[in-house]
């Protein structure tokens, strides 16, 4: 015996549904791959897996539940086995896209899983909704491989929306570069030239090196790696070291980093010794044809004219000397204010063949 009146039999058995019509209905039954649907109707409503959603083999039972209310859209008011097909995805995709239409328009920043790793790009679904973001607008930097996505949520905005064609373009990398613009506003607006920092290296160049230090990228250029010569910036860095170093320029967005703090350098006690007729020892650090340059001590180069090698006559340094030899050699002339230093084998070999004249004359 039924518990429905008279009256509520009447209305329910005169009650008609249209194709294309949204209906609201009570969860009565679920498998693993179709949701029975209590609408009110002379016959129950039926939506397959393929009707509920785009993501093949799942599994209904894990998302749906009986005596969950829900909509859905009539497909067909009788399917051939007595019941009323309903589609739940199509209904969702045309909220979806009114949903990111809205979106669009208000430039509203939107957060979904990627559901499609493809060469061109990621596809994210928003209530059932593909929307695709190409491999240019995924990151603020060039990436070839986005399979490190695959399931990622991400954040991103609407920029084209065109159902005509059926094209709802997102974009991820102006929200990481409006990101980046604000962290970089917040760190120039705490930092100040000759302030010391501490960053990671991101990357290594032939000319420098460039530092994170705190959400902007300074640079280290090879001229101020050290007080002494830097040959090859990749000898000495690598990507992820930890640098301190302190700020030499700003210049809007750039900011000139350097190691060679004060304390560390070396001309302040050069004067004295490297004075004009002391002795040195040093180590020949490279050569051209005038001369060899010699290392005195990191920071401290001197010129060993190529007529200050020998009493006799040298065509070139090189016939006579080789990179990394170490010589013993006068300072002949200091300039601290220029941070020249000139040095003169001959003038310690010059006494020498003097004395051995003043013995043949004996």
């Amino acid at each position: 015996m039924s518990d429905l009146s008279f009256e509520q039999m009447l209305e329910e058995s005169l009650k008609t549904i249209r194709t294309g019509e949204v209906v609201e209905g009570t969860v009565i039954g679920v498998k693993e791959d179709e949701i029975i649907l209590n609408i009110g109707y002379k016959a129950d409503g039926i939506i397959t897996r393929n009707e509920y959603t785009n993501t093949s083999n799942v599994d209904l039972t894990t998302l749906v539940h009986e005596g969950d209310k829900m909509q859905a859209k009539v497909l067909k008011v009788n399917d051939g086995d007595g019941y009323v097909m309903l589609t739940y995805k199509r209904l969702a995709a045309e909220n979806g896209k009114k949903r990111l239409e809205e979106a669009f328009e208000n430039k509203e920043v939107l957060t979904a899983k990627v559901s499609q790793v493809t060469n061109g790009g990621l596809t994210v679904i928003v209530e059932e909704t593909r929307v695709f973001i190409p491999s240019s607008l995924v990151s603020d930097t060039y990436e070839k491989d986005l399979s490190k996505y695959a399931g990622q949520e991400i954040s991103f905005v609407i920029t084209e929306f065109n159902t005509a064609k059926r094209r709802i373009i997102g974009d991820r990398k102006q929200l990481l570069v409006a990101e980046k613009q604000k962290r970089q506003e917040e760190v120039l607006s705490k930092i100040s030239v000759g302030q010391t920092v501490e960053g990671t290296v991101k990357n290594v160049t032939d000319f420098g090196v460039f530092i994170d230090i705190g959400g902007v990228d300074g640079l280290l250029h090879i001229s101020e790696m050290s007080w002494g010569r830097i040959e090859n910036p990749k000898k000495v860095f690598k990507p992820g070291d930890h640098v301190k170093a302190f700020i030499k320029d700003i210049q809007g967005d750039k900011i000139a980093l350097s190691l060679k703090f004060e304390e560390t350098n070396p001309w302040p006690t050069a004067e004295q010794k490297y004075a004009v007729g002391n002795v040195v020892k040093g180590k020949v650090a490279r050569m051209t044809d005038f001369g060899a340059f010699v290392e005195l001590e990191p920071g401290i180069d001197a010129l060993l004219h190529v007529s200050q090698i020998s009493t006799e006559h040298v065509d070139k340094p090189s016939d006579v000397l080789k990179v990394g030899q170490e010589i013993e050699a006068k300072v002949v002339d200091f300039n601290l204010e220029a941070k020249k230093i000139s040095l003169s084998i001959k003038a310690l070999l010059a006494p020498a063949k003097n004395e051995d004249n003043a013995d043949d004359e004996q």
